[in-house]
């Protein structure tokens, strides 16, 4: 009798997003630069995100563009661009703000902001939101109300590992509702000897060789048939964007590493997998 050889059936599609803020923009220049004068930074985000959209057109990608209110008021171009060419548009806050660090009137005030501005420029609701470093935790879990009573339909603000600037390990690694109503989509990870390693982009995957990343992200996909989700950002394909005086060497490493690198990066990404919106891969929208 002939022996028929069972092949598991893996996600097909992943979610692609992309945040969109400037090199400026960052959490780990906030000590180096005053938001008072980004108004006077050379602004590259724009032209930077144009690249990548004709990365995704000539690669038949569609992504989800976690976008700052700051940005959308000042290049509402782009934003048209983004929703004309069939991706999504989220949320990113409005001025880069963590979510730690601000009051609930404060958080109401930057995410009702944000959300008005994406919208009038786009025509479309926005339904999506992702904290400014991820800075969801056991310290400020109202955001969640907040979100859902302003009309969010999914988050994706927290990821599940150790560091220094964001972080919770022991939450959840999968989607899953909260009793808000709202549906929480972690940034991937894998986990070995009781400890989560992030794979779902930005640094870490700047920081290792491509196909180092490609085994870990099968390896996610074979192990925890769960949809995969990536995330990183325009200012990452810009290695010659300014340099940031004052930064600490530790902040100046992370932000400036393997930069030429990582155009490239992308390319083979694109190429090695499908890409759709979070909407449609996690909320079949």
């Amino acid at each position: 009798m002939q022996r028929i050889k069972t092949i598991n059936q893996l996600p097909k599609v992943q979610a692609l997003t992309v945040d969109v803020e400037d090199y400026f923009h960052v959490s780990a220049f906030e000590e180096a630069i005053d938001k008072a004068d980004w108004k006077n930074l050379e602004l590259r985000v724009e032209k930077n995100t144009y690249r990548l959209l004709e990365l995704f057109e000539s690669k038949q990608a569609k992504c989800t563009f976690f976008t700052l209110g700051w940005v959308a008021q000042r290049c509402p171009n782009l934003i048209k661009t983004i929703v004309d060419q069939g991706h999504e548009l989220a949320s990113h806050g409005f001025a880069h703000q963590r979510a730690t660090e601000m009051t609930p009137a404060q958080f109401i005030a930057d995410v009702s902001q944000s959300k008005q501005i994406l919208e009038d420029a786009s025509g479309q609701a926005i339904i999506g939101y992702r904290a400014p470093s991820f800075s969801f935790n056991d310290s400020n879990t109202w955001v969640y109300q907040t979100l859902t009573e302003l009309g969010f339909e999914y988050s994706s603000s927290t990821y599940p590992i150790e560091h220094d600037l964001y972080g919770v390990p022991n939450w959840p690694r999968f989607k899953y509702q909260r009793d808000e109503g709202i549906i929480e989509i972690p940034v991937p990870t894998v986990r070995k000897n009781d400890r989560n390693t992030g794979i779902g982009g930005g640094g870490y995957f700047r920081l290792y060789p491509y196909w180092l990343s490609k085994r870990r992200i099968d390896n996610y996909l074979n192990t925890e048939k769960q949809p995969y989700s990536f995330y990183f950002h325009p200012w990452e394909i810009d290695p010659d964007q300014p340099r940031i005086a004052g930064a600490s060497v530790k902040s100046r490493l992370r932000h400036y590493l393997n930069l030429s690198r990582m155009e490239g990066k992308i390319v083979r990404l694109l190429e090695d997998y499908q890409w759709d919106t979070m909407k449609s891969v996690y909320l079949n929208k």
